[in-house]
């Protein structure tokens, strides 16, 4: 229902830092109407060419300056990802994405104030990484 959501098209990119490629990053919507506290954020997945990547190398960020791991987002509750503005998911790997084509699929699933159940979205995109 909100797939339509999760894994802004185009903006799949390597990410590189004081000379050095350290991963590849994405932006997702919230799949909610409202905006959220990053503790409630249930879990995020991350697939790239069917290989799931390990949680421990996923973080997110709702400014692109203060990132968290997954676990760390559990307590966060001063940064809020509002309904509109992206979520940053960056993948730590040295190297990033390799040149070409890849098929990257992301999981969003979060927790809400009136819904028992966690709300997922999922979205795989063909990627291109010149």
């Amino acid at each position: 229902m909100f797939d339509n959501n999760v894994f802004k098209a185009g903006t799949c990119r390597n990410v590189t830092e004081n000379g050095n490629t350290i991963g590849f990053q994405l932006e997702t919507n919230i799949t909610y109407y409202r905006g959220i506290p990053l503790s409630m954020v249930e879990y995020i997945r991350v697939a790239v060419d069917s290989v799931e990547i390990p949680t421990e190398d996923i973080r997110i960020s709702v400014d692109e300056n203060d990132w968290f791991t997954l676990k760390e987002a559990e307590t966060v509750t001063s940064y809020k990802w509002e309904y509109g503005e992206p979520l940053y998911v960056r993948v730590l790997c040295e190297g990033g994405l390799s040149k070409g084509t890849h098929k990257v699929k992301l999981t969003v699933a979060t927790r809400t104030a009136y819904i028992p159940v966690p709300l997922e979205g999922i979205k795989e995109r063909e990627v291109v990484i010149q």
